[in-house]
């Protein structure tokens, strides 16, 4: 017996809601998931056109093996490759609020890096997000 059958035959007052599988607001809903996770690991598009990672400012381009279509802006990556460069490999795109919402701490602006463009992006977002 699956979780979802056992709650609802014992009536937990489970309710099963989602967003169909149609809307955008799906797959926004599962890279925003993949934030609340992986928050540690993103990266943004400096003007150089070369990544940088948020927290320790490591230059680094997305793998040839990643099937993106196109350079995303911010990217959040499962695995950081060491060759002979330095490599960010299963990728996907997500929006820079998401990482002011969902881990605010981590994202804490006063720890960022002063060396990266990142930075006063996210100071401008965290100022329209707040309305400060």
């Amino acid at each position: 017996m699956n979780l979802f059958t056992y709650l609802f035959e014992f009536r937990f007052g489970l309710i099963s809601s989602s967003v169909d599988f149609n809307s955008p607001e799906y797959y926004n809903n599962i890279r925003k998931a993949l934030v609340s996770g992986y928050f540690m690991q993103v990266a943004h598009l400096e003007k150089t056109g070369i990544y940088s990672t948020i927290k320790d400012a490591q230059f680094v381009q997305i793998h040839p093996s990643t099937v993106l279509d196109r350079k995303p802006q911010w990217v959040l990556y499962n695995e950081f490759v060491l060759t002979t460069k330095n490599y960010i490999r299963t990728v996907t795109s997500i929006e820079p609020e998401w990482l002011l919402t969902i881990a605010p701490a981590y994202f804490d602006l006063s720890t960022l890096n002063e060396n990266i463009e990142a930075k006063q992006e996210l100071i401008k977002i965290y100022q329209r997000i707040f309305h400060i």
